[in-house]
């Protein structure tokens, strides 16, 4: 997320001054990895080893299931619904809003597209969107670690936790060394004892570029997923809300921006690819039979071809 610069902050208050206000909608604050007490709902660590296994072993099971959701998610639809919200620390309601809502389909060819199908007026005053922050939404809010993905990370066995009705491990990960123009996942993954699949995720996308006038910051996040079809645990919905500092500079000016996100991923539906039917070079899947008014009514379709007279 980047600060808007004063030039651009004036157009854009104007813009927002001259549109209808909207009520400010409640959302429920995120967790915050660095909470010292777990959210309702969550029991206490036990940091006993898991059972018949190591937690090498683990990840080794869980990278593996994960490189398995990864291609399977590649083959559903869905609805991805984003809203992000600045929050007037004065007032406590939202003074800015960005919403998109996008469907994830496929056209006939079976190629993965995206509809717009909501995008009313940006009011962000304070920041705008990133590169990086579309990116974010798209990639490592709905973070998966596959058996690909594990040479990038430092991943350490935290203990075992009842989350509501399930049973977990948990690790902390975090990016080994930071390349260039790359963001990782660091915090913390809940893997579910039985399937294991990540079942919940809470960190943040690092890093932050804080360099003074090029700063592009982003609050922390917690991501629960949901079983779908019985097998597969998607991401349903994030949740994300931090204060922003951002120290200003090169025509900046410093300011803390309190900020939350909400991500929500529904209908999803497994893509199932439809035959076609090609006669003489020619698609005619969608052609319609000829109506019965215009078929030969003496014609008896049951009856087989004529047999070929003999030469």
């Amino acid at each position: 997320m980047k600060p808007l610069s004063p030039i651009r902050a004036a157009i854009v208050a104007l813009a927002i001054y001259q549109l209808s206000t909207m009520p400010a909608p409640a959302f429920a604050a995120a967790a915050n990895p660095a909470a010292a007490q777990e959210p309702a709902g969550f029991g206490p660590l036990d940091p006993t080893p898991p059972t018949g296994m190591t937690p090498e072993q683990v990840i080794e099971k869980f990278a593996a299931r994960e490189s398995v959701f990864s291609k399977a998610r590649e083959n559903y639809t869905f609805r991805q619904t984003v809203k992000v919200d600045t929050i007037s620390e004065d007032t406590n309601r939202v003074d800015g809003e960005y919403q998109q809502i996008t469907d994830i389909t496929f056209n006939q060819a079976g190629k993965r597209e995206e509809h717009v199908v909501f995008a009313p007026q940006n009011t962000l005053e304070r920041v705008m969107m990133s590169p990086a922050d579309f990116q974010d939404i798209e990639h490592r809010l709905p973070f998966i670690l596959t058996t690909e993905d594990l040479p990038q990370y430092d991943i350490t066995y935290l203990g075992r936790q009842h989350v509501d009705e399930l049973d977990t491990y948990v690790f902390s990960a975090g990016p080994k060394v930071i390349v260039k123009n790359h963001r990782y996942f660091q915090g913390k993954v809940w893997v579910d004892q039985q399937d294991f699949q990540i079942v919940l995720v809470n960190g943040k996308s690092v890093p932050d570029d804080k360099r003074k006038g090029h700063e592009d910051l982003s609050p922390p996040y917690t991501t629960y997923y949901e079983q779908v079809d019985g097998k597969y645990w998607f991401p349903t919905y994030t949740k994300a809300e931090g204060n922003l500092h951002f120290a200003g500079g090169d025509g900046y000016m410093a300011q803390d921006v309190h900020l939350r996100t909400t991500v929500k991923y529904s209908d999803y539906k497994q893509f199932h690819a439809t035959s076609r039917i090609i006669y003489n070079g020619e698609d005619i899947t969608n052609k319609k039979e000829p109506d019965d008014k215009n078929k030969d009514t003496n014609k008896d379709t049951n009856k087989p071809p004529p047999a070929k007279s003999p030469q």
